[in-house]
């Protein structure tokens, strides 16, 4: 694996620490895995919610929280690589991206929907561009959309696979049919389509797999289907880093794996979370009061979802497990103990 280029900074390590909202990558923790030599990654989603005018005003809050976190992560880490994960289904999805490149990012990653707009949002700045995909097909859409509407390409590719956390890019019946084989082919076939606009552009496009990825194992696996590099988020909740509560991180220790399973989110999507008591309330039909909006998610009417999924984000950040969303990749149960991010880098690449 090389190290991979952004704008004029290289990594040390070919190393992208994944964005998790709400409030699981903040400065802190993209500060630190920055400083280890890979990306660090703050997640804008609900960035705010410990500002005091968060529930007055969760659009300003947000906004102001986007650059307040960047500098945090750059008192961490000055001459590191720092970038945002902004989902394309949040409701200011276009406001974050701005704001994140006022705030110096060096790139941006966006998923939860096809980044159409990424482009021109970020037009007329140094900060680099890379669409989430998980399927080819949604690697075509995208690579071609932008070639016709931009005459430009991505600068870097992530493929986020069926073992990831939290929302996920495919059907529920799709998460079933994909095995480590058959989704490695899928791998193979985007790499593919990706070298295809960078030989169009004349430019080298690094293509980052993500979803789970816990071990050197799971890198080497990778390393072996193409890959220039990797994702990874679960592995970095564990580490004295990472911003969430310390119950948080515990409930990642003390599941196991068949404490982990696909459960639906308010809008709709299929996600990965803990089973706890939350979630097992909602299995049952249960519909659970929540707070005013937030404005989160764009498609998503407050009046008939089961739970707010702000509500339930912001409950497990704070460490209030049984009544938290607790979304985590398929190998959180790997987790054994609170470590840091210099030791969970020099496990994932030993």
């Amino acid at each position: 694996m090389k190290n991979l280029k952004i704008g004029e900074k290289l990594t040390r390590i070919p190393l992208i620490q994944g964005g998790m909202g709400v409030g699981i990558s903040l400065g802190r923790l993209a500060g630190a895995v920055a400083k280890e030599g890979g990306v660090g990654i703050i997640s804008t989603a609900q960035i705010g919610y410990r500002e005091p005018d968060f529930d007055a005003d969760p659009a300003e809050a947000n906004l102001r929280a986007i650059e307040s976190e960047m500098k945090k992560a750059r008192s961490i880490s000055p001459d590191g690589i720092i970038g945002y994960n902004v989902m394309t289904a949040l409701k200011e999805h276009a406001a974050h991206v701005k704001a994140a490149v006022r705030a110096g990012a060096d790139i941006i990653i966006s998923g939860a929907g096809l980044p159409t707009d990424l482009p021109a949002l970020t037009e007329g700045s140094n900060t680099k561009i890379a669409p989430i995909v998980s399927t080819d097909k949604s690697a075509n859409v995208i690579l071609k959309y932008w070639d016709r509407k931009y005459k430009r390409t991505a600068d870097l590719v992530v493929i986020e696979g069926p073992q990831a956390g939290g929302h996920l890019g495919f059907k529920k019946e799709e998460l079933s049919e994909y095995t480590p084989e058959t989704y490695g082919e899928e791998i193979q076939r985007i790499i593919r389509t990706v070298k295809k606009y960078g030989e169009k552009y004349g430019v080298e496009i690094p293509v980052v797999v993500a979803g789970g990825i816990y071990d050197s194992s799971d890198v080497k696996r990778v390393m072996d289907l193409g890959a220039d590099g990797v994702q990874v988020a679960t592995r970095f909740v564990t580490t004295e880093e990472c911003d969430a509560d310390i119950r948080y991180k515990e409930a990642y220790i003390h599941a196991s794996e068949k404490d982990i399973a696909i459960v639906k989110s308010p809008v709709g999507m299929p996600g990965r979370a803990i089973i706890n008591p939350l979630m097992k309330r909602v299995a049952d039909g249960e519909k659970i009061p929540h707070s005013p909006c937030h404005r989160c998610l764009a498609k998503c009417s407050p009046a008939d979802i089961p739970y707010c999924i702000t509500d339930g984000l912001i409950n497990a950040v704070k460490g209030n497990i049984d009544e938290g969303l607790l979304f985590c990749g398929a190998k959180a149960w790997k987790a054994q103990k609170i470590d840091t991010v210099r030791e969970a880098v020099q496990e994932l690449f030993a």
